[in-house]
């Protein structure tokens, strides 16, 4: 047995997967250790009807009984689907309507969740799909030795994407494998690389990059929760500067998030100089941002190369293109600014840009961003879906990506999504430009201003969200965002943080807000906005 569930034949004793625990500990819990969970969890899944070709639902937080669930799912011969736990203060019926689409697309044998969760059981009944909690599924199971040749459908990724809808992403062993190939060949993985993460584990870059990845490669994991890394970055921080992780992966924001919240005194005593890797995608990066990161960890060993911008998507099961290690990223200025390139081609991808008649374009061009490979993805759930309403299409092993990029000297730039932007006088106007300009302007933190496009009627429309802003932010925001924009009408809002939705790997849900700003729903829920424009 080789690949991604050859560990469970030879589980190292000595390594294996740190998780964080709430008084600053970690608990190591050895592959030897969870290969027996996982097994425990395969027996278990069996024995309540579970068997090839079946979906498997797996609402749990990040810990050891999410990996057992994961790769037990597999052994069982079953796709695994993860599937984001509620929010600690969020809107637990906007998230039990979530929870409920993901059951009807995708017909799960059964779900299986963190006990704490009783809203899952409340949902799953709703619904007449079986739910097990966690710990109670395991009661009298045994560990099954049975490990099948991984065949057929591996993972049902679910992704409401920044459009709001939901759709579940098709992916086979096969383009798991293959990715996880191509990360360990770009990143030179071996057994001695630790990796660490505080992705969320049900999200396509902290599930098959900070997670699957390094198990497959049998090195050492520190995991932490999306919770602990925003509370206690400096935590996040010692595993690199003392525990000699050397393998992560973010968003841009958690460039920010460790920028503006770890004191410089905090990295006292910290070594960097072995930290090879810190792989940034999901969102469109500012150069100021890395250069800023940069710095500010160069003192302590982190060398600027060692930054690697990237780009990927669910659909592509992960990764499509990545800077080369010690190459170091470039930008490259176009009419929308400073763009950051994300790298070439991974896992044997072929990247294309194409034209409105998808027609291949020259150097430079910026087109619609097609991708094929043997990464990308089977398609969706339910089968009939296509991902056309939301940008994104796949279709005979072509996944249209929805995204605007170029490519130059085959490298490709990315500037976002074709569905956020507007036509204004021949040109695409994208929201990431908007933002970008308006945030810049202003000198606010990452987060702290989105910007929403559309139209009202037949004319383009600007609204902006500021969150928490500080004096003089709202004037210079709006005068920024109407230069970009050429004239195009621009609206700002003051808004609490909580209206600004986001997807699990931190994007803006543009679409999805700006219906509710069309329907009123925006400001509705925001009696205290302040608009600055008509």
């Amino acid at each position: 047995m080789t690949g991604l569930l050859g560990w469970l034949d030879r589980p190292d004793e000595r390594r294996g997967i740190r998780f964080a625990e709430p008084d600053g500990s970690w608990r190591l819990w050895s592959y030897a250790e969870l290969a027996t969970l996982v097994r425990r969890y395969a027996a278990a899944l069996r024995d309540a009807g579970v068997g090839a070709g079946d979906v498997v639902s797996i609402v749990e937080t990040t810990g050891p009984r999410f990996v057992g669930l994961l790769f037990g799912s597999m052994v069982a011969g079953a796709a695994a689907s993860p599937v984001a736990p509620p929010p600690p203060f969020g809107d637990r019926e906007r998230w039990a309507g979530h929870l409920r689409g993901v059951l009807r697309a995708s017909a799960p044998r059964l779900v299986v969740h963190d006990p704490a969760l009783s809203l899952v059981a409340e949902v799953c009944a709703g619904e007449g799909v079986p739910a097990y909690d966690g710990e109670g599924l395991l009661t009298g199971a045994v560990a099954d030795r049975r490990t099948p040749e991984p065949a057929g459908l591996a993972l049902v990724q679910f992704t409401s994407g920044s459009s709001g809808l939901v759709r579940g992403v098709r992916v086979h062993h096969q383009a798991l494998a293959a990715t996880v190939a191509g990360i360990q060949r770009w990143l030179r993985m071996t057994p001695d690389d630790p990796t660490a993460s505080w992705l969320p584990v049900h999200h396509d870059m902290g599930l098959v990059g900070c997670l699957l990845a390094p198990v497959a490669t049998g090195s050492d994991l520190w995991l932490m929760s999306p919770g602990d890394f925003v509370r206690r970055p400096v935590r996040y921080l010692e595993c690199f500067g003392l525990r000699g992780a050397r393998l992560t992966a973010m968003p841009a924001f958690g460039l920010d998030h460790i920028v503006r919240r770890v004191p410089r005194a905090a990295l006292a005593g910290m070594d960097f100089s072995g930290w090879r890797a810190v792989i940034v995608g999901a969102e469109r990066i500012r150069p100021a941002l890395l250069t800023e990161f940069a710095r500010f960890t160069a003192p302590h060993g982190l060398r600027r190369a060692a930054l690697l911008p990237a780009y990927g998507l669910a659909e592509a099961t992960l990764s499509v293109t990545g800077v080369p290690l010690d190459t170091g990223w470039r930008t490259v200025t176009v009419e929308q600014g400073a763009v950051v390139g994300c790298g070439r081609p991974l896992a044997d991808a072929r990247v294309t840009v194409v034209d409105d008649d998808g027609r291949a374009v020259a150097d430079g061009t910026v087109g619609e961003i097609v991708v094929r490979g043997p990464a990308v993805a089977a398609g969706y759930l339910p089968a009939d879906a296509d991902g056309t309403a939301s940008g994104t299409r796949l279709a005979d092993g072509e996944l249209r990506t929805g995204d605007a990029g170029f490519l130059d000297d085959g490298e490709l730039f990315v500037l976002g999504r074709l569905g956020d932007g507007v036509k204004v006088r021949g040109r695409m106007l994208l929201a990431e430009d908007v933002e970008a300009t308006a945030t810049a302007a202003c000198g606010a933190p990452a987060g702290r201003i989105t910007a929403l496009l559309g139209q009202v009627g037949d004319a383009p429309r600007v609204v902006l969200l500021l969150v928490r802003p500080e004096p003089g932010w709202l004037p210079a925001a709006r005068a920024a965002a109407e230069a970009v924009a050429e004239g195009v009408p621009v609206t700002a809002l003051v808004v609490p943080p909580g209206v600004v939705a986001r997807t699990s790997s931190g994007k803006p849900r543009r679409r999805l807000m700006w219906q509710d700003h069309l329907a009123g729903r925006l400001a509705a829920t925001v009696p205290t906005a302040v608009p600055v424009a008509p």
